[in-house]
């Protein structure tokens, strides 16, 4: 039987079964279990009338419970076509098609072939199935009990003294990073950086420079997700690179908070007011503009994978179209759930919501494109893959939207291994260590599953105690994040002893920090009510950085002379777009420069941009004259 996809619709059983060569309708004849008939058109007859009335129903239970619901998938699909991929991903295997033989001649159709044709059911058979045929359950997605604390990684590895290559599984920590509250932190920290010009960015791929990721690598918590390691040489060199520090600025960019200025970027109307709003407000407007973003191509990330830029450029698919259909299944997935990198893939393709990074694989390739073409068998699958890892672990995660569990990305995925030019690469993509990820709150209030946020209650562990001199005790047995935070709080006294000071809170607050934050984080840690000593000082904290707010950039004007200036304060229609600043000087607000601009014009000045005064113009020589 032949089964590809001609993209048509089969009106009729009996035009159907008319496409079969004579020995391929012969085996279907056999189905009926009557007499075969010699020529062509009876034996079409005869499968019609074995399937024709009540016969239909008892024929289709006749089928095992796989066949009936590849059946129903059909039968059930909008176009009626089986889709071969889908089903596999569903159901586990494929139904039984019946007995395959080395050569087309020698196969034997199952009675699954009856309803079946060419990968579609005819229409008049699908009427009739339809009435009996009870619709396919819907695909379910797996989700842990609980995260392993190891994962079983498989290795390959050559024994020198058996002479032969060893198979086996390696046990390698699970590393588990919390997101959603850190990446709301680290969102303000970044702005504030930016507002004050220490993020460049390339002013034709946006992308930040190494300095830049220095700068914002400092603030993150806890780092990126992998620490750097020394690189014995260039073929064994397993840095990840940046990751997080990376993403922040495009996202940032993106999502219209930050433009740039010069080599830097400088925060937008947009941007300063997301220092003064809930960072989760903010962070929801970043997911839904990425995902409309042609900022960047994620698929750029993985470097081995050559010709993205050019003729394989032609096939790329629209990078909306990828993440909206990553979105459209993130939703589906329960919040607070840990699920397998692996199974969120499986999930997507039974679902029939994958996608392809590209309609022409051939034209891209590793190493050079005569050897290294992905236009094979499974060139394209993981390819696809790598790019939903990148949309994972590098945005969704690093806007708080997902929890992840890692482990080193060399050798953690082997799909690639029998590619040509793929010997001396570590890893394929610097995203192959995420094996799980759970969705948080953040997540599902971004995806749109819940209209509103509120950020997970702390957790209560009496780890510290925190005295009514300001100072704070910690037990040894203190997580680590617990004792970075400290660091972050309150300033080192001792190895578990900290002190709260009112500058190293400030600090704490401009990177990000919330005085509410660090108030639910003390209590929560000592189990008991914060004394009235810390108390007063977190109030004072609370009460001083509302004091003195930012009200955005502004201009210095100079003017020739102090009546000038007193003139343009006081007198003219300027006077509402200007404020007085020392004898000979003026502010005026970026958002009110237009105004300022037009109204000295209408008054018989112009502002001289450069920012010096014209000199004065010599006076005529009347004597030579």
């Amino acid at each position: 039987m032949s089964y590809y996809v001609d993209g048509t619709e089969i009106s009729t059983l009996e035009l159907a079964l008319d496409h079969n060569n004579a020995e391929e309708l012969r085996k279907l004849a056999a189905l009926t279990g009557e007499k075969v008939p010699g020529r062509k058109s009876e034996m079409v007859s005869l499968i019609v009338r074995h399937l024709a009335g009540d016969r239909l129903r008892i024929v289709w239970e006749s089928l095992d419970e796989l066949q009936r619901a590849a059946v129903s998938e059909a039968v059930h699909s909008p176009s009626s076509w089986f889709d071969a991929a889908v089903f596999r991903a569903k159901y586990g295997q494929d139904p039984n098609w019946g007995s395959a033989g080395k050569y087309r001649y020698e196969r034997e159709p199952s009675a699954l072939c009856l309803f079946i044709h060419e990968n579609r059911v005819p229409e008049d058979l699908k009427t009739r199935l339809k009435k009996f045929v009870p619709e396919p359950h819907r695909a379910e997605i797996k989700v842990l009990d609980q995260l392993p604390p190891v994962y079983g990684r498989p290795f390959e590895d050559w024994n020198e003294e058996k002479k032969k290559q060893e198979e086996g599984i390696e046990e390698v920590a699970l590393t588990v990073h919390e997101t959603e509250l850190a990446a709301q932190r680290e969102l303000l920290a970044i702005l504030r950086l930016i507002d004050a010009g220490k993020v460049s960015v390339s002013d034709k791929t946006r992308r930040p420079s190494s300095a830049a990721i220095t700068a914002i690598t400092a603030l993150l918590e806890h780092g990126e997700y992998y620490i750097p390691v020394p690189a014995e040489d260039k073929w064994s060199d397993e840095n990840a690179g940046p990751i997080r520090a990376f993403a922040w600025p495009l996202l940032i960019q993106a999502g219209g908070l930050a433009q740039l200025s010069g080599p830097r970027l400088q925060l937008t109307k947009a941007g300063r007011k997301a220092l003064a709003e809930p960072a989760a407000l903010s962070i929801h407007t970043l997911w839904a503009k990425w995902i409309n973003t042609t900022i960047l191509d994620e698929l750029a990330r993985i470097e081995c994978v050559k010709g993205q830029t050019g003729k394989g450029k032609r096939g790329l698919t629209a990078v909306s179209d990828r993440r909206a259909a990553i979105a459209a299944s993130l939703k589906e997935c329960p919040p607070g759930a840990w699920i397998a990198t692996d199974e969120f893939v499986r999930y997507m393709q039974a679902t029939g919501n994958d996608f392809d990074v590209t309609r022409d694989p051939w034209d891209l390739y590793i190493g050079e494109l005569q050897y290294g073409s992905l236009g094979g068998a499974s060139g394209l699958d993981f390819l696809n893959k790598r790019y939903l890892l990148a949309v994972l672990l590098e945005y969704a995660a690093t806007l708080g939207m997902i929890d992840v569990a890692l482990i080193p990305p060399a050798g953690a995925r082997d799909d690639y291994f029998g590619l040509w030019g793929t010997e001396d690469l570590p890893f394929l993509s610097r995203y192959d260590g995420l094996m799980y990820f759970r969705l948080t709150r953040l997540g599902a209030y971004c995806l749109g599953v819940a209209t509103d946020y509120q950020p997970p209650p702390m957790e209560v562990k009496p780890v510290l105690c925190v005295l009514p001199n300001l100072v704070i005790e910690a037990r040894p047995d203190i997580e680590k994040s617990d004792f970075l935070a400290l660091h972050a709080y309150a300033t080192p006294v001792d190895d578990f002893v900290w002190r709260l000071e009112g500058d190293k809170l400030l600090t704490a607050v401009e990177a990000g920090r919330q005085v509410e934050e660090i108030r639910t984080f003390l209590t929560a840690r000592s189990g008991e009510p914060l004394p009235a000593e810390v108390t007063q000082l977190l109030d004072d904290v609370a009460e001083r950085i509302t004091m003195v707010r930012d009200r955005g950039p502004a201009r210095l004007i100079e003017c020739a002379d102090s009546a000038l200036a007193a003139l343009l304060a006081n007198d003219l229609p300027t006077r509402k777009h200007c404020l007085r600043a020392g004898e000979r000087h003026l502010v005026v607000s970026a958002s009110a420069e237009a105004a300022f601009r037009r109204t000295l014009r209408e008054v018989g000045y112009l502002l001289n941009v450069d920012g010096h005064l014209p000199a004065k113009k010599p006076q005529p020589n009347r004597k030579a004259e």
